[in-house]
């Protein structure tokens, strides 16, 4: 059975989909963007800054999901420009220092909302 999970202290979904689901004791969030919780606006203009706020929002899914950035075992980071590489992993290196997870960065043409950044994560309880 899969469990609907909502964190209120996070940017609401902007479309049809969950902030994350929980299954069997896996909770797989949905593409995290760096925006406000309250107004939905994307927060800081440059890489380094929204991905201090995407990490930010993501920490608040997990804890709602009742886990910690330790127990995330995989991400995705979606850069709208691999040359911004550097900035971004200076901002995720602060929150996944220890036992790190498997990740996956990739180059997208676009992301939502104009954000540079975009993170989604695999977290196991």
């Amino acid at each position: 059975m899969k469990k609907i999970i909502n964190a209120p202290q996070a940017p609401k979904a902007i479309g049809p989909y969950s902030q994350a689901v929980e299954v069997d004791g896996f909770i797989y969030t949905s593409g995290v963007l760096p925006a406000d919780p309250v107004t939905g606006e994307i927060l800081g203009g440059d890489v380094k800054t929204q991905t201090e706020q995407v990490l930010k929002n993501l920490e608040n899914i997990l804890k709602a999901a009742g886990v910690q950035p330790k127990h995330v075992i995989k991400t995705t980071v979606y850069l709208l420009d691999l040359t911004t590489f550097a900035d971004m992993n200076a901002a995720y290196e602060a929150v996944f220092k220890d036992n790190p997870p498997a990740r996956t960065t990739v180059q997208v043409p676009a992301l939502p909302k104009g954000s540079w950044i975009q993170i989604e994560a695999i977290a196991h309880k």
